[in-house]
């Protein structure tokens, strides 16, 4: 029987992101959702800097992966929901530094219109599968 984890921020990640894994038999699915281009206060970074949020999404990625046991390795598939297309370079450019092309199709990007605030990166989904 699967069971879902439901499981807040690690330390150093804004609250807005949140993750949960599901074990599947000697497996884990690792699903990652959130507001990541927040620093830990849930600001975010470098509003005027497509770069600086961009590092700070895939460096929060990173944390929430640790957090579930996970790795950049483990990812298969990443969503990126974002507010303005020009700035998909400097997410692909962080994401290059992670993740090799050739090891995990092109994400999807998905525009969505700012609803609060203009942060251009809204929100990032991950899923990973863990080999137990």
């Amino acid at each position: 029987m699967s069971e879902l984890t439901r499981i807040p921020a690690p330390d150093g990640v804004a609250a807005a992101a949140q993750y949960s894994h599901v074990v599947m038999g000697t497996g884990r699915f690792v699903a990652i959702a959130g507001q990541l281009a927040l620093d830990e206060q849930g600001e975010p970074v470098g509003a005027s800097d497509p770069a600086a949020q961009a590092r700070q999404v895939f460096e929060n990625l990173r944390r929430c992966l640790a957090a579930a046991g996970a790795t950049f390795d483990d990812v298969v598939k990443l969503t990126y929901f974002v507010t303005d297309m020009a700035h998909m370079p400097a997410i692909r450019a962080a994401r290059a530094e992670h993740i090799s092309d050739d090891r995990l199709p092109a994400a999807s990007a998905v525009q969505v219109a700012a609803l609060v605030r203009p942060e251009f990166l809204l929100e990032v989904e991950a899923f990973a599968v863990v080999a137990e």
